[in-house]
Formats: C-alpha cells, sequence, structure tokens
C-alpha cells in the first residue's frame, strides 16, 4: 500500500507538515509505504486551460500535457492507495501553491458529462488537513466551512470519499513578542 501527503505550506518543519507527517506514520504503522510531498519545492504552475487532458482519443486524455516538476507527483497519486492534501489557510483558503496543485490534480479527470462525473477509473480514499490560526468560532463566522468544503466536494467527486480535519488556533512563531 501507498500513501502519500502533500504539503501546501511553504514550511517543512511546522503545523501542516507536523500534521502530515503523524497521519503518515499511522499509516506505516498498518504497513502502508508513504512519502511527503512538499509543493513548494516544486517548480511548476497551475492549469493553463490547454485541454489536453479533454480531447478524446488524445494521448493525454485524462491525464494533465503539461511537463513539470509536478508531473510525477501526478503519476504518484494517480497509482496511490491513498492520500491526504495538507495546507494552511491563508486569508479563508489554502495557499497559492496548494491552489495550482489541486487545478492540476482535478481538471484532468473531470468528464465534461450530466452529471459531472471523473474519468478516474477507482475510488481512492482521500483526506484534507487544514491549519490555522483562528478558533473554530471564527472560522464558522467567516463562512471558512463553505469554502473548504469546496475542496471536499471535489475529492469526492473524483476519488470518492473524503475525510477534513481542521487545526485551530495553531502558532505562526513560538514568540510573538519578537
Amino acid at each position: 500500500m501507498k500513501v502519500y501527503a502533500i504539503n501546501g505550506s511553504p514550511r517543512k518543519n511546522w503545523n501542516t507538515a507536523m500534521l502530515l507527517e503523524h497521519a503518515l506514520a499511522g499509516a506505516a504503522t498498518q504497513g502502508a509505504e508513504t512519502e511527503l510531498i512538499h509543493l513548494y519545492d516544486l517548480n511548476f504552475k497551475g492549469c493553463t486551460s490547454c485541454f489536453a487532458c479533454k480531447l478524446k482519443n488524445g494521448k493525454s486524455y485524462g491525464r494533465c500535457a503539461m511537463k513539470d516538476d509536478l508531473t510525477p507527483v501526478l503519476g504518484k497519486l494517480a497509482a496511490a492507495d491513498a492520500f491526504i492534501l495538507g495546507s494552511p489557510i491563508y486569508f479563508g483558503t489554502v495557499t497559492g501553491e496548494m491552489r495550482s496543485f489541486m487545478e492540476r490534480l482535478l481538471f484532468q479527470y473531470l468528464a465534461y458529462t450530466q452529471p459531472p462525473s471523473t474519468v478516474f477509473e477507482r475510488k481512492v480514499p482521500t483526506a484534507f488537513i487544514y491549519t490555522m490560526n483562528v478558533a473554530e468560532e471564527v472560522m464558522k463566522e467567516y463562512n471558512y466551512p463553505i469554502h473548504l468544503g469546496m475542496n471536499e466536494s471535489y475529492l469526492t467527486r473524483i476519488f470518492g470519499q473524503c475525510e477534513t480535519q481542521c487545526c485551530f488556533e495553531t502558532l505562526q512563531f513560538e514568540d510573538y513578542d519578537k
């Protein structure tokens, strides 16, 4: 079994990365091979709307045709047994790197059918871990569940069930007096 975690935080050793590492450690205790991938280490951009992934009978149908550092990561996730995405929340949503990653991950599998469906051929358990420096009440007051719920909805549509975990009132610094 292969389980991947995708860190959408620019910090490799802080809240989001630590939670992803703990999740992978749990999977490893069950015999899974695990890998943590840091998006900020990769040179890539979001979807460019080339639509090569949508051309039926095309060489890239159902796969992102862009070639960059994200290409092998998308290949790994296509073969994964499970994967976890993690991002700090910046101004009510995921980081820009995570958003660009999600465009490339999800759009390649979205089929233009009614109702919308997926060309991904199996179900893969997914999860999203969010870290944020706000209290749960503030998150609800600012409607974060609506915005973040869209991510869960898209992952569920493409891959099957998606679990979400929010971590509130995380520290951005150990000493705010400095």
